[in-house]
């Protein structure tokens, strides 16, 4: 789809590496402009996560304060049709890379710049990551353990939703270049993808006094709930219609607790706590094999190697390849995908090439 498009890519760690993935995944030419020693993300975890959201791209490393490469630089993106970077406000300006520079020599550039809280807000000078994003924007006190303690997540949601925010927006951007042959300059805020998620917990804070979005799917009834299982896994059960619950309850013997489907999920509610022993009674595997005769919105709570394992069996959407000791994820559902997919490259695997392709328009 993206077919002619290069994207020259100043970001590191997440969320830009992740934003310019998803562009080349659909088939844009992506060139990563790398320091000399490399993105950062390539320290940690033995590469794994460099690796994951930098497949299929070109590598070429600058050193952005020495005049030479800074050309280098600006001759690359004054043949690009996208921008992409990710440092603090003021620097590529610093720089002479700044978008009011670069649409003196390239006046249809897509220009993204993604940042924690914008170019020009209060906080855009403030050092912060994907944790005091999560927390400032109501998101993190949405995961709550039942003590009302907020629990610390694994996976970065501020700057995987920025990333996607992102590619949405230089995706936009495109289509308006195409019908009116103008560029774009993109200030995004990695708060802003959260703040977008947060409508209708805002929404409904504001008119009810709730703070925990929609009532019924908090964790607050019996039939939209998680439940242990007798060798300690979970399970998820989400029989919000009627017929739903009505499956589950006359499958496990039970018709009685049909009526009781919107009941609180308490210890003083005595079909909660039936519920809470049945669930105890068999193994996540039995509870598995239910769910695959029982059409009820039953599911286990997968560990990372049983839903990569899933994922990558060609009987479910397979999203996930594995081969050869490499393991690449899709961002999005093609059959070919992953195929045309090359590795991530080594660092300044691609200088010399680059540097010596043409000379900054005029």
């Amino acid at each position: 789809m993206l077919n002619g498009i290069t994207v020259i890519d100043f970001s590191h760690y997440l969320p830009g590496p992740f934003a310019s993935l998803r562009l080349a995944d659909l088939g844009a030419e992506v060139i990563k402009i790398e320091p000399p020693a490399g993105d950062r993300l390539r320290s940690l975890a033995d590469e794994c996560v460099f690796h994951a959201n930098n497949a299929g791209k070109k590598s070429i490393a600058l050193n952005l304060k020495n005049e030479r490469d800074l050309q280098t630089a600006k001759s690359l993106v004054s043949k690009a049709d996208v921008l992409i970077e990710s440092f603090r406000p003021g620097v590529m300006e610093r720089l002479g890379l700044g978008y009011d520079n670069v649409r003196e020599w390239n006046d249809t550039i897509i220009y993204c710049s993604i940042s924690g809280f914008g170019q020009h807000s209060r906080y855009a000078s403030f050092g912060s990551h994907d944790l005091n994003y999560m927390a400032l924007t109501g998101v993190l006190a949405q995961l709550k353990d039942r003590q009302g303690r907020p629990v610390h997540p694994t996976i970065t949601l501020a700057d995987l939703i920025g990333s996607i925010h992102a590619a949405e927006q230089i995706l936009a951007a495109l289509f308006y270049r195409e019908r009116t042959g103008k560029g774009t300059y993109i200030d995004l805020s990695l708060v802003d993808g959260l703040l977008s998620m947060m409508a209708n917990h805002f929404a409904i804070e504001h008119h009810t006094g709730r703070k925990n979005g929609i009532n019924e799917l908090a964790g607050t009834i019996v039939s939209y709930q998680l439940y242990e299982t007798k060798d300690g896994r979970y399970v998820s059960i989400a029989a919000l219609e009627k017929h739903f619950w009505e499956n589950f309850c006359r499958a496990v013997g039970k018709p009685e607790w049909i009526a009781h489907h919107y009941s609180p999920a308490d210890e003083d509610n005595r079909v909660y706590q039936e519920i809470v022993n049945l669930f105890r009674s068999k193994t996540l595997q039995e509870w598995l094999e239910f769910s695959q005769t029982v059409d009820c919105c039953l599911a286990p709570v997968l560990e990372t190697d049983e839903a990569k394992k899933l994922f990558a069996d060609d009987r479910y959407r397979k999203m996930v390849h594995i081969t050869d000791g490499r393991i690449e994820v899709a961002t999005r559902y093609e059959p070919n995908t992953l195929q045309k997919r090359k590795r991530a490259p080594l660092l300044n695997e691609h200088a010399n090439p680059l540097r010596n392709e043409g000379v900054m328009r005029k």
